[in-house]
Order: C-alpha cells, then sequence, then structure tokens
C-alpha cells in the first residue's frame, strides 16, 4: 500500500512538471523554435517589400498550418 501511493504521487509529480502538449504552433506561448521564427519574420520581410513595390502592404493568414502573405490597400 505505502509503494502505490509512492509511486502515484511520483507520477502525479513528473506530469504536474511536464511541458504542455503543443498542438497549436501559432498560438499564443507556445514552443517555437527560433528558427521558425526568423524564416517567418524573414518571409513577412520579403512580402512588405513586394507590396510596397505595389503601393500596398502585405496581411498574413495561416492555411492549412502555412503563412501567407497578400498585398492589401493601404
Amino acid at each position: 500500500m505505502r509503494w502505490t501511493a509512492v509511486v502515484c504521487t511520483t507520477l502525479i509529480a513528473a506530469c504536474a512538471n511536464s511541458p504542455p502538449p503543443v498542438d497549436n504552433p501559432s498560438a499564443p506561448g507556445s514552443f517555437r523554435a527560433p528558427v521558425d521564427e526568423r524564416r517567418e519574420a524573414r518571409a513577412l520581410e520579403e512580402a512588405e517589400a513586394d507590396c510596397a513595390k505595389q503601393g500596398k502592404h502585405a496581411v498574413a493568414r495561416r492555411a492549412e498550418g502555412e503563412t501567407l502573405y497578400d498585398c492589401v490597400d493601404k
């Protein structure tokens, strides 16, 4: 009986200290690799530059797990 209590307490403590599951990488506070963040920032910069040539600005949207950029009027 005592061993069961020790094992259960250990298991509960291990689960309480584990990181949360990441099911939505774009959710605030979720873990994102720094490489992904830099890649997405660079893509936004490129989209802004391309849209600026047309006199527009870039707007980001998510579709099927990818970030897409559209040019819209200012």
